[in-house]
């Protein structure tokens, strides 16, 4: 009984073993069939390993090196500890003529491997893991550099990008003034500088800037996350948590929520949309142009 019990054990393990790549497309349809469409094609690469890199930064590409590292080495330490013991089961089976050995035994193969593991990971924390968390934390990108600041708000279920406008200020804002419907950001509208800002539901940046982004939350903890900008920053309701990057390549990308933050997490979903430099200026020009107003008698 004990060997059969070993053997169904043993076949489960290898099965799991087998069947956990193919965890991420059966992950990737279903969040496909259930979100809502972005109409625009995203662009960037969604395979099976990690979608395109297209950030400039370097705590991005420090990030997907120990991301393949750590994989290569669990992968070796998943293989050696199967082959450890399925040998184990064979070895140690329950048979007739053979009892247990209740002495302990005196392996020093396994203290080594067992210290070697332990440096192996502090290298890795020490050496890589570290220093790309500083870069993120540290290296914000000073004024000399030119960054485009952004105010990335959000809520059940949306996520709202508020722009200074032309002339580079910030207007006030208060959490009073908040309406999801005509002001999402709760602008002040009697601050002058208040008057050029924009508030839209896309993500317009510019490629080859320096851009950072002051994340917040309305009400629950929500995660912003662009994946092909190696970018992951919680939104936390009462704080506001700066996060930077800088896109080298243009094109239409997906920003989602990797926080569960509701029933309808699933939909929380933003176009983001990498331009030149004048693609950009003019789309700014665009949306902080006032409104037109229409004469009635020419109507």
């Amino acid at each position: 009984m004990k060997s059969r019990v070993a053997w169904v054990s043993a076949a489960m393990l290898f099965a799991w073993w087998c069947a956990a790549p193919l965890a991420p497309v059966f992950a990737q349809a279903a969040a496909t069939a259930t979100a809502p469409k972005i109409t625009a094609k995203i662009d960037g690469e969604y395979g099976y390993w990690l979608p395109s890199n297209i950030a400039k930064q370097s705590y991005a590409h420090q990030g997907d090196y120990l991301n393949n590292l750590l994989h290569w080495f669990m992968a070796i330490l998943f293989v050696a500890w199967g082959i450890f013991f399925v040998y184990c089961l064979i070895r140690f089976r329950s048979r007739p003529g053979h009892r247990a050995n209740s002495q302990l035994p005196h392996a020093k193969i396994s203290k080594y491997a067992e210290v070697g593991v332990a440096i192996f990971e502090g290298v890795l924390l020490i050496g890589l893991a570290i220093p790309a968390w500083a870069a993120v934390k540290n290296d914000i990108p000073t004024a000399d550099r030119n960054p485009l600041r952004v105010r990335v708000i959000g809520e059940q279920f949306q996520w709202t990008f508020h722009y200074s406008g032309a002339d580079g200020v910030f207007g006030k804002t208060a959490a009073a003034k908040v309406d999801t419907a005509t002001n999402p950001a709760g602008l002040d509208k009697a601050d002058p500088h208040a008057a050029d800002d924009i508030v839209v539901g896309e993500f317009h940046i510019p490629v080859d800037r320096p851009i950072i982004c002051d994340i917040s939350s309305k009400d629950v903890i929500h995660s912003f996350f662009v994946p092909v900008l190696r970018v992951k920053q919680d939104a936390v309701p009462g704080m506001r948590i700066p996060i930077w990057f800088e896109a080298g390549r243009t094109g239409n990308y997906e920003v989602a929520c990797a926080q569960l933050c509701g029933n309808n997490h699933y939909s929380m979903r933003a176009l983001m949309v990498i331009q030149t430099a004048a693609e950009f200026e003019e789309w700014l020009k665009v949306k902080s142009a006032p409104p037109e107003e229409f004469d009635e008698d020419e109507l």
